[in-house]
Formats: C-alpha cells, sequence, structure tokens
C-alpha cells in the first residue's frame, strides 16, 4: 500500500505538468488550429523566469566589517542580500518564496511572449499545412532554447523550494495509515497548483461570457465573425493565455527538476501524445489524459514491472496512444470529426 501512495502521487505530480502543456496546446489547436511546437519552449522560459528572479533577488551589496579580519589579516567583507538590506525581515521573506514571487512575473512576461509569438510568426501560418506550422514553431523553439542556452549557460540551474515547503509530508497519517508515507511538500504543492489552474481555465472557459463566445468560435467562427464580434483578436488572446498558462507551470517545476535549457523538448513530445489521447481541441480530455498518462507511466516505471518488460516505461504512453487512436481516432474526448477523416 505504501508503494502504490507514492507511486500514485508521482504520477499525479508528473501527469499535472503533462496535463498543463497539454492544456495549452490543445486551447491554441482548438481556437487557431496551429500545430504548436514552440509550446514545451514556453514551459521553459517560464523555469527561467524563475531563474532570474531568484538572481535578482540574490544580489548583494557588500560592506566592510573593520572589527572582523579574514586569515589574512584583511577587514572581512559582508554579502547582505539587497532585498534584505533594504525591506529587513520581510525581503528575506520574498527571497525564501521567489518561485511563488515568480508568478506574478512570469504572467505578464509570458503573456507578452505568447502575444508578440501570435501576431508576429504564428498568424502568417493559419491556412498553411501542419506539416510547416509544425517546421516553424520547432525551429522557433530551437531559436528560444539557444538564447535561453546563450544567456544562463548548458548546466541545470537550481531553484530552491522555500524551507517552510522544503521537507516530506507524512501523507500516510492523512490517510490513517499505521505506516509513515512521506511525500515532499512541493511535490504536493505543484499537484494541488496544477488541479487548481485546469480548473479555473475549464470554468473560464464554461461558466463566463467571454470563455462562451471563444467556444463558439471553436466550433463556428464564420457565424460569431457574422454577429459583429472579432473572434481572431479573442483567439490571439487565447495564444498568450495558453502561453502564460505554460509559463507558470515551468517556473513552479523549478524546485523539482532544475532549469535547463532542453526541458521544454523534454516535456513537449510526451505532452502532444497527451493532446491526441485526450482529443485534438478538448480542453477537459487534455487534463484527464494527462493525469491518467502520468500514473499509467508512475506505475510501470516501478522496478517489479520493468523486470518484466524491460524498458515498458519508455514506451507505455505511446503504446497507449496507439491503442487509443485505432479504438476511438479523435481521442478520448474529442470532437466528431477531427482526426477521423
Amino acid at each position: 500500500m505504501d508503494a502504490f501512495i507514492i507511486q500514485l502521487l508521482n504520477g499525479l505530480d508528473k501527469g499535472g505538468a503533462y496535463a498543463l502543456i497539454a492544456l495549452g496546446l490543445t486551447l491554441v489547436f482548438g481556437t487557431l488550429g496551429v500545430v504548436n511546437f514552440a509550446h514545451g519552449a514556453l514551459f521553459m522560459l517560464g523555469a527561467f523566469v524563475a531563474v532570474a528572479v531568484r538572481r535578482i533577488l540574490q544580489l548583494e551589496t557588500v560592506t566592510v566589517d573593520p572589527d572582523r579580519l579574514t586569515p589574512w589579516g584583511s577587514p572581512m567583507e559582508i554579502r547582505t542580500p539587497l532585498v534584505q538590506a533594504w525591506l529587513g525581515d520581510f525581503g528575506e521573506v520574498l527571497l525564501q518564496y521567489s518561485v511563488p514571487l515568480s508568478i506574478l512575473v512570469a504572467i505578464p512576461f509570458m503573456l507578452a511572449v505568447g502575444l508578440a509569438m501570435e501576431r508576429g510568426l504564428i498568424r502568417f501560418f493559419y491556412r498553411r499545412t501542419h506539416a510547416e506550422q509544425i517546421l516553424v514553431t520547432f525551429g522557433l523553439a530551437i531559436v528560444l532554447q539557444e538564447i535561453i542556452k546563450a544567456f544562463f549557460g548548458a548546466n541545470p540551474i537550481p531553484v530552491s523550494a522555500p524551507e517552510a515547503l522544503a521537507g516530506s509530508a507524512n501523507v500516510g497519517a492523512w490517510l490513517g495509515l499505521e505506516s509513515g508515507v512521506y511525500y515532499p511538500w512541493w511535490r504536493l504543492v505543484y499537484l494541488a497548483f496544477s488541479i487548481l489552474m485546469a480548473g479555473l481555465v475549464i470554468a473560464f472557459l464554461q461558466f463566463t461570457t467571454w470563455g462562451m463566445v471563444v467556444r463558439a468560435g471553436m466550433q463556428d467562427r464564420q457565424t460569431v465573425g457574422f454577429l459583429g464580434i472579432n473572434i481572431q483578436r479573442r483567439f490571439t488572446v487565447v495564444f498568450g493565455i495558453a502561453a502564460a498558462i505554460a509559463g507558470i507551470a515551468g517556473a513552479m517545476y523549478t524546485p523539482i527538476v532544475p532549469a535547463n535549457y532542453h526541458m521544454g523538448m523534454d516535456f513537449l513530445v510526451l505532452s502532444f501524445v497527451v493532446v491526441v489521447v485526450g482529443g485534438m481541441g478538448s480542453v477537459a480530455g487534455a487534463v484527464l489524459a494527462g493525469f491518467l498518462l502520468g500514473v499509467l507511466q508512475s506505475f510501470v516505471s516501478m522496478n517489479e514491472v520493468k523486470d518484466l518488460v524491460p524498458g515498458i516505461d519508455q514506451v507505455i504512453i505511446y503504446l497507449v496512444a496507439v491503442v487509443v487512436l485505432l479504438v476511438r481516432p479523435r481521442g478520448l474526448m474529442g470532437r466528431r470529426g477531427v482526426m477521423e477523416n
């Protein structure tokens, strides 16, 4: 039971990252019909927003203490972060919670990046084939990777979680188990965060007038346009929202996996599989498939399973995708007619 709970939480945690990236992918495809292979790079950019915020908060002021000497007899330099020197204890709190704080920076920054991508490049490929869309967005992803590599280097950059959330929670006690089952606090926070974000996006599309118009435009753009609504402008905003979702997902993921310039590509292909399994253009399907495939991948990565079928953890998601598409070509919750012709 302990191993089952740990693997379930591992799967939900990884599935949360899949779901958030796939959520943005399916929003873009459902509204604009664009296969955006640069979406993983947006996840990576969000992670480096967290890195940049952390480094800015760690900028130091240097003072010399003549009463304290180094082993060589010179006055000792005292280095203090600027925010701590200016704001005291509150500055220390800001430094501790740099990752959650980076969300406030990531949202407007990623919105701007998403809008610039859509207006500057993506809109010229609306009527092109999916192959051309994949090529141009994949090229854009490589350019973004190389820019980040030039500024931050090729080595992974760890970003620590707040000290209050750096330990592990006794999940077993919560479930009434006699044995202690411990799981990292920050992974639980990320799981709750991913569920909250997915719920907010779905609620926004389902229960707000703005979201209802977007959904109507996804079904019949021409009719919505006849009503005098500039649906293209709303779709452009949706692209920005999708970029922001990917960015804040990446920012929150940095205490789990250190930020590196290729992390977007590591998640991208799997997230596209998630979108296809859930159903192209289905937001709820992307979220459901993300969590389901994350849990499945977690359980097949157990040593007992890998001993029986070596390498199954590397291919299980693709095998599931093949089976789902053979049985139901539009995916679990995809719209009728999508990918069925």
